[in-house]
């Protein structure tokens, strides 16, 4: 089972010889995880994660309990920085949360580090895997730190509606508020503001974009 599975997610898995193949398989387990679940909470190697279906939420909590989602994770995508003894470099606190029900495949942290130390290839995806998803972090800081939050939200209902394929948005406002770095009352003050210009719907099912135009105006 895991051997298919790593040969269509893992780019280097030709290039390994047949024993790391069954070290990394023997290193292995599947797991599904209820809604809510926090699998990551920082205070271990919990491993790399291999998303089968599902999503999940990388985040940084601060000491008064206030979170900032840094990115979420879904069917196909993978999770480094919840692996620190593969990435030492990382030293902040990372947490893990399934966002839905979901099943990950996990290779062991240790396990992984050990062929990511004697062979190249390993590594060198690793630190890039990592370093797309630092850019993804930063695009995130970005905009909390230097963005309005019309445009922010615009932002995030676009790049929603993209990743779907859909024009409802099917969150709730706290959700987006979460996603955001964001206070619900806020986010539903400018919803309220988007909806008196036309721009959205607001309903009990979510978001309906109806102006896409005018939204891209705000992300402009």
């Amino acid at each position: 089972m895991f051997e298919t599975v790593y040969k269509e997610m893992l780019p280097f898995w030709d290039e390994l010889t047949t024993d790391d193949r069954e070290y990394i398989c023997r290193h292995s387990v599947m797991s599904s995880y209820l809604k809510g679940t926090t699998i990551h909470d920082s205070t271990e190697c919990s491993g790399v994660f291999l998303i089968r279906s599902g999503c999940l939420r990388v985040y940084i909590m601060s000491e008064d309990g206030k979170d900032i989602t840094l990115y979420r994770l879904h069917a196909g995508d993978m999770c480094m920085l919840s692996a620190s003894c593969v990435l030492q470099a990382i030293t902040f606190d990372v947490f893990v949360d399934a966002e839905e029900d979901s099943e990950c495949y996990i290779i062991s942290g240790p396990a992984f580090a050990d062929l990511s130390e004697k062979n190249p290839i390993v590594k060198i995806f690793s630190l890039e895997t990592a370093v797309s998803r630092f850019s993804d972090v930063m695009w995130i800081m970005q905009q909390i730190l230097f963005m309005s939050m019309d445009k922010r939200l615009a932002i995030f209902l676009s790049d929603e509606s993209a990743r779907t394929g859909s024009d409802v948005i099917t969150l709730t406002h706290e959700q987006i508020a979460k996603y955001m770095g964001s206070a619900r009352e806020v986010v539903s003050r400018m919803l309220k503001y988007f909806s008196s210009e036309g721009i959205v719907e607001v309903s009990r099912k979510g978001v309906k974009i109806i102006d896409k135009k005018r939204l891209r105006s705000l992300i402009s």
